[in-house]
């Protein structure tokens, strides 16, 4: 979906008291019926992403993680069948995922004395089974599970969620008949940074020459444009010429305006390609004409 910046900044400001739980996402699917909720969450998911980077800092302070643990402590006392780390999390603003992780490395810094490695702490917050507190064990599973931004949970369906789309991708290339390349057969011919597909025959859309196209299953905003533009988009079109990105999540439209410098924005794969194979069908007539 192709968002005005206008449109896209009416959705981030119905975003901006909203907490990073799965009910948010039916309050922002009520207000804007006609945007599809895979959009919406990409789009709050980055502006919760932005807020947090803004103020995980005083988070992480020694006194506030302290307060954060101790009061977790008498809550859970007192109501051990309540969601109180979620509670918590939602009331000061913070990702309940990451207020989890937070609660669960001060509490194994308590039981052991000492500090955890990541690869523990990481195993227990994907299999809250393993802590060895049950009371917090529920706990965590309810913010990794109510936390559409942060965890582990969300890591999986992200990944996912990027293969599917990258499958996605080469199915439709291959009903094209369309010859390419993949990323996994690129890091075998020595490729260290590549795009998803190079295509080996180079195809025209909306009149623009493709020589690459790069998936994206999310939004794009101007800050992660920005981004992927310094960090991936410049160095394929250096190394590979002009292409493709599609937003499958849609972005902003104003944001596709480098299509003379070989950057195309699109959200969906393209219907409008010319093939040097359509190319050659077209010019065949004449040829027989002639003949």
């Amino acid at each position: 979906m192709r968002l005005s910046r206008a449109e896209y900044k009416d959705i981030v400001r119905a975003t901006e008291q909203l907490r990073p739980t799965r009910q948010c996402m039916k309050i922002l699917k009520d207000r804007f019926p006609n945007h599809s909720q895979s959009t919406l969450l990409s789009i709050f998911s980055l502006e919760y992403q932005k807020r947090t980077k803004r103020t995980i800092s005083r988070h992480h302070a020694a006194d506030v993680v302290e307060s954060h643990y101790q009061r977790y402590l008498n809550e859970a006392k007192a109501r051990p069948a309540a969601p109180v780390l979620l509670e918590m999390a939602n009331e000061v603003d913070l990702s309940p995922a990451l207020m989890g992780r937070l609660i669960l490395d001060r509490f194994l810094q308590d039981v052991s004395g000492e500090m955890h490695s990541k690869a523990v702490l990481n195993s227990m917050l994907k299999e809250p089974s393993l802590i060895p507190d049950q009371v917090l064990a529920n706990n965590i599973y309810q913010c990794t599970i109510n936390d559409c931004c942060y965890g582990p949970l969300v890591d999986c369906i992200k990944h996912a969620i990027g293969q599917e789309h990258e499958v996605l991708l080469r199915d439709k290339l291959k009903e094209r008949n369309l010859s390419f390349l993949d990323e996994n057969k690129l890091r075998t011919m020595g490729y260290d940074k590549t795009p998803d597909i190079i295509l080996e025959v180079p195809i025209a859309v909306e009149g623009h020459i493709v020589h690459w196209i790069e998936s994206k299953a999310s939004f794009g905003d101007d800050y992660s444009h920005r981004t992927y533009l310094n960090e991936q988009f410049w160095s394929y079109w250096n190394r590979f010429g002009p292409g493709l990105v599609i937003y499958w999540y849609g972005f902003i439209g104003e944001l596709d305006c480098q299509r003379d410098r070989g950057i195309l924005l699109k959200d969906c794969f393209p219907t409008d390609i010319v093939t040097l194979c359509h190319t050659s069908h077209q010019q065949s007539p004449e040829k027989e004409d002639n003949d």
